[in-house]
């Protein structure tokens, strides 16, 4: 079974610097032109969590640490390892 993943991204703190939506392998990430944050940002959100692949690659070009990726295993539950 491919990589599954799932992540959860903080709007409000989200600046919207597109960072995670260069960097993912899926193309699954873009800016949400139709949602500001309060403090007048559009943040990062996601089109299709099941293409997610679980890399990480988002959370780790993050400079706000606004993205938590969980790596899940065959049962869809977060992974122990």
């Amino acid at each position: 079974m491919a990589n599954k993943g799932r992540v959860t991204i903080d709007k409000e703190q989200c600046k919207g610097c597109s960072n995670c939506v260069s960097v993912c392998p899926t193309k699954i990430l873009y800016l949400d032109k139709d949602n500001m944050n309060s403090w007048g940002y559009y943040p990062a959100s996601v089109t299709d969590m099941e293409k997610c692949i679980g890399c990480a690659n988002c959370a780790i070009m993050c400079p706000d640490l606004c993205i938590v990726v969980e790596r899940l295993d065959n049962k869809n539950k977060a992974s122990e390892k």
